[in-house]
């Protein structure tokens, strides 16, 4: 289509539009559009046919405008149309290339929808392919941990609380918590995911339209899970959804950062406790000797982007029913949450997987105080009273012989312990997840 810039959609005759004021307005829609654009040209397609339905659309009407909105989805997917400052948004730049290819066809587009639905079921759709990324990557992550924990549950390695030594624990076991925590944050992604697979297209402004959309047709044929029924929640759901889906987001970055932060530890010289392959390092730009995991430490960072824009866009709900332009900066952080968050948890899975533990580092960390609690056990089941046998075993008898760390791991018999790990059941979870 032609270079020239379009009229505005909303534009009226006589009329004068402040250029710095316009640019102010359309902000980084242009820019954020193009992630969305594939999403609204799909929701126009079935909104044509939607229209071809109640008599707007002829049937030759209907078939030009579905083959030129394949056109352009295949040429925005090749790189051949990319939105720019041309348009005001995506959705201006779709009805602009209808326009200019079908004419007075291409104007009846935007017959019975509003921009404020066109937004709304096209990040829906969007939102929807998110929470299966975020699915996907949870459950390889779990795969990941669930592997090794099954390798390493006998593999020592010191357990702490409050950053200081408390008992013998396992890689296995810390694999293990890992692995749960990823499965729940998996079945997470998947309810948020039916929760917010609602279609909002015909809903218009917020109040309907005097036509008889059938809306349950556009329903089926996005592929949505339900109606979003009233034409007023449509509009007041925006945001709302948006936070959903990023506080599932948030609570997988929120292990990803506390991974990183374990990580960030044992990788340094005073624990020693493990080491990753070269390529998720980098060097200082002074000192020789440096390796730095600055990928780990980006990827411990990497919450803040998410939970950020999930207070920012909590920040602009404070508003009354209805469409308000506010809304309009929600977009950006979404797009650049899922972006970056979804990133982290993929570039998560190769330093977790290639992690090597250094054994000889890991016993040595282990000493005789972390046995102290095995040894009350001991007593509490010998008939001794626990608090008795809790201040006994607080004595540490240099003299007495000390079980192996695999030892004091095995006779750990409680649900969940290294002795009884159980995790074919953490096994069945995800497997359940996947069917």
């Amino acid at each position: 289509m032609s270079d020239a810039p379009k009229d505005l959609l909303w534009g009226k005759s006589g009329v004068a539009v402040d250029a710095r004021i316009q640019r102010f307005l359309a902000g980084e829609d242009v820019l954020l559009d193009r992630q969305l654009l594939p999403y609204d040209i799909r929701a126009s397609r079935a909104h044509a046919e939607g229209l071809e339905r109640v008599g707007i659309l002829s049937a030759d009407e209907c078939a030009d405008l579905c083959r030129e909105l394949d056109q352009l989805a295949a040429a925005v997917k090749g790189g051949e149309f990319v939105l720019d400052e041309r348009f005001e948004d995506g959705h201006s730049a779709i009805e602009a290339v209808l326009i200019d290819k079908l004419g007075d066809t291409g104007r009846k587009i935007h017959t019975g929808r509003s921009r404020n639905d066109q937004v709304l079921v096209a990040t829906r759709l969007w939102l929807r392919e998110q929470m299966n990324s975020l699915f996907g990557l949870n459950v390889e992550l779990a795969s990941i941990a669930l592997q090794r924990a099954e390798a390493e549950m006998m593999l020592p390695l010191p357990g702490y609380t409050h950053l200081q030594r408390a008992m013998v624990s396992s890689a296995g076991m810390w694999w293990a918590g890992w692995a749960e925590s990823l499965i729940d944050n998996a079945g997470l992604a998947q309810s948020t995911g039916v929760w917010l697979d609602a279609n909002p297209l015909g809903s218009a402004s917020g109040f309907g339209v005097n036509l008889p959309l059938d809306r349950d047709f556009t329903t089926e044929r996005l592929g949505f899970q339900r109606l979003q029924i009233s034409a007023t929640y449509a509009q007041i759901s925006r945001g709302k959804f948006e936070l959903q889906a990023l506080s599932a987001l948030a609570q997988s970055l929120l292990d990803v950062r506390r991974i990183a932060w374990d990580l960030s530890l044992f990788l340094s010289a005073e624990f020693g406790f493990c080491s990753l392959p070269a390529q998720y390092t980098t060097g200082s730009s002074l000192m020789p000797n440096k390796r730095n995991p600055d990928l780990i430490e980006l990827l411990r960072a990497s919450y803040a982007v998410v939970v950020g824009a999930r207070n920012e866009i909590e920040s602009l709900l404070s508003l009354p029913s209805g469409y308000h332009r506010d809304l309009q900066f929600s977009k950006g952080p979404l797009l650049r949450a899922f972006s970056h968050g979804l990133d982290a948890l993929a570039l998560l899975a190769g330093p977790v997987r290639d992690l090597v533990w250094d054994e000889a580092r890991m016993r040595a960390a282990i000493d005789a105080g972390m046995y102290a609690t095995d040894r009350a056990m001991d007593l509490a089941q010998a008939g001794v009273p626990f608090r008795e046998a809790y201040k006994r075993a607080a004595k540490i008898d240099a003299t007495a012989v000390l079980p192996s760390p695999e030892q004091s791991l095995g006779i750990r018999q409680s649900l969940g312990a290294a002795g009884q790990p159980a995790l074919e059941r953490l096994h069945e979870r995800l497997a359940r997840l996947q069917r």
